[in-house]
């Protein structure tokens, strides 16, 4: 694509552009799709007595001063799932919208322990999920990938344990994570849990820079060798950070809804995301825990560029182009996602 070519585009063009783009999802948690319809839907399927007494209810518990209070709910969420088909059903859910989004590949994080904190095996938990991911690949044909993540408000010990009961079933997931409270929760915490799952050839990410400060983002990359950075937007606070993460090439996985409704900025206007493009860095756009903060990705791009108005059509391009290239797929499906990306922008120019 040629700058000529982005300048073609009307902006007016952009909203049914930025929905149709094919596009990656690098940073969205299995469990925050958990739409309140579904809950309930698993809650009488599964004789689960819940605090709210309708779906509109529950969804007006949706007010959010910080991560805290969304995760308190968010636990409260998931103790709906327990059978392998319920987990099935979670992922079914998501992946029938981010097909719908134009997603063509996502890499989707899980957090076994809050799962086997109730008594849930591990085993469940896994298969459930990657039952949905083949199904989506043979029927919707997107390509899904699962990442294991580690809570971070819990002992590295814990982690460890949950690494090690997950290694039996490897071949279902490609990587692990870092997430959860992330104030007083450095990356360093979990440094021997990183290195064993490096040993096994895992792919490694972390949550840094959401609301923990950018040296938080440092150490998960020095201390735990992390391949992405998950959030990151704090990284505009240290000039010399962000020239770091340009030069290195580490992508982040940015969360705009996200990161207005659990207050990281005030509003969307104030997202630094512009910045972190002009600067270089290989920023991303994904939607976080989308049944909670107001959007699936699509959602997320749509009122990210509406707020924003520096942010035109070669951003949208690049935003895209920067998922494919940011995923842990191979270089070949790389290479063809990014072909139908150009014939996108290409038509859409003309």
């Amino acid at each position: 694509m040629t700058f000529t070519a982005f300048d073609r585009i009307p902006r007016d063009c952009l909203p049914a552009l930025l929905r149709a783009m094919p596009k990656a999802e690098l940073h969205m948690h299995v469990e925050g799709s958990l739409e309140p319809e579904l809950i309930f839907r698993l809650a009488q399927r599964n004789g689960v007595a819940l605090a709210y007494p309708s779906v509109e209810a529950l969804r007006a518990a949706y007010a959010f001063t910080d991560l805290q209070s969304f995760l308190d709910i968010y636990y409260a969420g998931a103790s709906v799932l327990l059978k392998e088909e319920d987990f099935f059903d979670l992922a079914w859910a998501y992946l029938q919208r981010a097909a719908a989004d134009n997603v063509l590949h996502a890499e989707i994080f899980f957090d076994p322990q809050t799962h086997t904190a109730r008594g849930v095996p591990i085993e469940t938990v896994i298969k459930g999920l990657d039952h949905a991911c083949r199904r989506a690949h043979q029927e919707l044909r997107i390509s899904a990938k699962l990442i294991l993540c580690f809570l971070r408000h819990l002992s590295e010990d814990e982690a460890l344990a949950t690494l090690e009961a997950a290694l039996p079933y490897r071949h279902h997931f490609i990587g692990v994570g870092l997430d959860s409270s992330e104030r007083g929760h450095p990356p360093e915490k979990f440094v021997r849990v990183f290195d064993r799952a490096r040993a096994a050839g895992l792919h490694v990410v972390a949550h840094a820079g959401e609301e923990g400060p950018p040296e938080y983002i440092r150490s998960a990359l020095d201390m735990l060798e992390v391949e992405r950075i998950d959030h990151g937007v704090r990284s505009i606070e240290d000039p010399a950070l962000m020239a770091r993460l340009a030069r290195e090439g580490i992508p982040l996985t940015v969360c705009p809804l996200s990161n207005v409704r659990l207050c990281v900025y005030k509003t969307m206007a104030e997202h630094q995301l512009p910045a972190l493009l002009a600067a270089g860095l290989k920023a991303t756009v994904n939607s976080d825990d989308p049944a909670y903060f107001g959007g699936y990705i699509n959602q997320n791009f749509v009122e990210t560029f509406a707020a924003l108005p520096q942010l035109g059509a070669r951003e949208a391009y690049v935003l895209a182009r920067n998922s494919f290239e940011a995923s842990f797929a191979d270089d070949a499906a790389k290479a063809g996602w990014i072909a139908q990306l150009d014939e996108a922008f290409a038509a859409a120019a003309q």
